[in-house]
């Protein structure tokens, strides 16, 4: 059973177990379906200060990206989106990060796609902390933020031969994130 947190998240540093938890994006594909991949290589922390105040950030390696078919992996890695020869990482800054009483998160940052860098606000839940079967500290982050991919520069598309794109421009970003208070 999750708990949600309703207090101010423990002074600190929280990094991301990165076994436990999942980076990844979907797309309307063909018009018809929901398209999924993920990330395998990403790290990150959340940090709470002296004064209570959090700060979430993290990086994911492109090069990582996971999908069901190697050449479609190596088209997404090629200039036509995320360009990772010349753009290794996506990478995110909280500027603002707010939880709500009922267990509800609310983060605002920089994200960095392709060289783009653009404000986002990702919405979700948090629970915690609880304590594991190892006694460490835990902290669990759910988070879901949806982008228009151009305004990053990953403009490729296909016109369907009835109407419509191979690719909507809508994508959602989900992370769900295990994380570790810091000894």
């Amino acid at each position: 059973m999750s708990t949600a947190t309703t207090q101010p998240i423990a002074i600190g540093t929280w990094q991301i177990d990165t076994i436990h938890s999942h980076v990844g994006f979907a797309v309307k594909h063909m018009v018809v379906s929901t398209f999924r991949g993920r990330f395998e290589d990403y790290s990150g922390s959340l940090r709470a200060a002296e004064d209570g105040t959090p700060r979430l950030e993290g990086s994911v390696e492109v090069d990582s990206i996971v999908v069901k078919d190697e050449n479609l992996a190596g088209h997404l890695k090629s200039p036509d989106f995320f360009d990772s020869a010349n753009h290794p990482r996506i990478s995110f800054v909280s500027q603002d990060l707010t939880l709500g009483e009922d267990g509800t998160i609310e983060v605002e940052g920089d994200l960095t796609i392709k060289g783009h860098t653009h404000r986002v606000t990702a919405r979700g839940s948090i629970s915690g902390p609880h304590v594991d079967i190892a006694g460490n500290d835990k902290l669990g982050v759910e988070l879901e933020v949806v982008i228009d991919r151009r305004e990053f520069g990953l403009e490729w598309n296909a016109p369907l031969p009835k109407g419509g794109f191979a690719l909507d421009n809508d994508v959602k970003l989900e992370v769900s994130l295990e994380l570790a208070k810091e000894a």
